[in-house]
């Protein structure tokens, strides 16, 4: 009624058919009322949608929790099992030679899991702990393979520029690494062919650069090609090895993407077919805005030249 009265008032002041404003005080009532009750309404979808998100994200770290307790478990079990073995009974030196191969490989297990969790926190916190420089990312991804040969040596990588143009850019090294362990890792982890094979592939075009990373491995439900880079988010892909991750590899793929004003998206033609994992980098024309909101976002907590 209060409503009605100082729209009265208006009408009043400058001289407006009441007729225009409202047809009765019952009519504007029933706007108003109506007005309320749709957003009572608006605010209850809204809390639902808070709450189904808030529900789904307590489950994924619910499940998260699990599977990485799981993941730290296992090796420390076998790691516990290998040395009491050891301990307890005379080994001949080919035995030795294998079980400690097997030790070798639950530490690597662990490593990851717990390099996956620091790298969590330090992209989290923003301390990422490393200079940014302006880098050819060709160069730069040809040197990060031939240095990490030992770790890919079961993974046949070819690189390819099709372009052949110098494609240099502000990278944070330390960040961009870890998006290419990740998906490199990723072509090893979930690959069940005998040869497992990377394509890495530059592409040129007007407005955008694209860097490829083409396997041969298991692939991605179509369904799942944006939920992947969800954080804790796992899919229900299946591999030879029956290895779990932890949800997080391509959630810090896609987050060191943002970053940089980059984007990560990820293809597939289903199960058993491959994926294509895709950073798409603007055009460094396009790029300067982008660069600069790079260098203020990076500055507080990265040592830059």
């Amino acid at each position: 009624m209060e409503i009605t009265s100082a729209l009265e008032v208006i009408v009043l002041k400058f001289h407006i058919d009441p007729k225009l404003i409202f047809p009765s005080k019952t009519g504007m009532t029933i706007l108003v009322l109506s007005a309320l009750i749709a957003v009572v309404l608006i605010g209850i979808f809204l809390a639902f949608i808070y709450y189904q998100k808030t529900v789904n994200l307590f489950r994924l770290q619910h499940n998260f929790i699990y599977n990485f307790t799981h993941e730290l478990k296992t090796p420390v079990t076998s790691l516990r099992i290998y040395l009491e073995t050891f301990i307890r009974h005379p080994l001949e030196p080919d035995e030795i030679k294998k079980y400690s191969k097997n030790m070798l490989e639950d530490i690597d297990r662990l490593t990851e899991n717990i390099n996956s969790i620091l790298n969590l926190a330090r992209i989290e916190s923003q301390n990422f702990d490393s200079e940014v420089t302006r880098n050819n990312l060709v160069k730069f991804v040809e040197n990060f393979c031939e240095k990490n040969t030992s770790l890919f040596r079961d993974l046949d990588i070819e690189i390819e520029n099709q372009s052949n143009s110098r494609m240099v850019y502000p990278v944070n090294s330390f960040l961009f690494e870890m998006l290419l362990m990740n998906i490199i890792s990723n072509a090893i982890k979930y690959n069940e062919s005998q040869t497992p094979k990377l394509f890495i592939r530059f592409k040129s075009f007007i407005q955008k650069v694209t860097i490829e990373f083409i396997d041969n491995g298991i692939g991605v439900d179509k369904k799942e090609a944006k939920k992947i880079f969800r954080k804790f988010y796992q899919s229900t892909r299946y591999h030879k090895n029956d290895v779990s991750g932890s949800g997080l590899g391509l959630y810090l793929v896609s987050s060191i993407a943002n970053i940089h004003g980059w984007r990560a998206s990820a293809t597939s033609e289903g199960k058993g077919k491959g994926a294509t994992f895709t950073i798409t980098i603007p055009r460094a024309s396009i790029a300067n805005v982008r660069e600069k909101n790079l260098w203020k976002r990076l500055k507080k907590s990265v040592f830059w030249s």
